[in-house]
């Protein structure tokens, strides 16, 4: 097996090692001024289970990026492999929350009921991520379904086949 040592002046040979991890697809949502706003992202990870804590970092270079860094309520959705047709939907210019059917929790931010799991969060904590910011959330509620999640790895989506 050959390795490649990735150095520090090529930003994409990091990120082709970046994507080797395969990740799950979350969309983040919020209550925007205009109307219910989506982030998809692949970087969600659980923190605390006591107090239950999770953690998610947008790009700050997003054109949504606004909407999500001071939010003090969102809710994270895991989307299933039957989800990948939001892809383009939440992607930049793509039609959002148009047409989707959601409803609003008790804090005023759209959920998904299709969503493979759901986690209602409060603001914990941000930090300073680089290029992205950190986001701390403390659950306030969760909910899953069965079914696959969607996968991301090496910049395609697709689903996990377990042994």
């Amino acid at each position: 097996m050959s390795q490649t040592f990735v150095p520090d002046a090529d930003p994409r040979a990091f990120r082709n090692a970046l994507g080797r991890f395969a990740t799950g697809v979350a969309l983040v949502t919020v209550a925007g001024p205009q109307g219910p706003v989506g982030f998809l992202v692949n970087s969600f990870a659980s923190v605390s289970m006591d107090p239950p804590l999770v953690l998610w970092s947008p790009a700050r270079t997003s054109s949504r990026f606004g909407h999500f860094e001071n939010a003090q309520h969102y809710v994270i959705h895991i989307l299933a492999e039957s989800h990948d047709d939001w892809m383009p939907r939440f992607a930049r210019d793509g039609a959002g929350f148009e047409g989707l059917p959601h409803e609003v929790n008790p804090e005023g931010v759209p959920v998904i009921a299709s969503a493979l799991a759901r986690f209602d969060c409060e603001r914990h904590a941000a930090h300073d991520g680089g290029d992205h910011l950190i986001i701390v959330g403390r659950v306030l509620r969760a909910a899953m379904t069965e079914g696959a999640p969607l996968v991301f790895s090496q910049g395609r989506y697709g689903q996990f086949t377990g042994r």
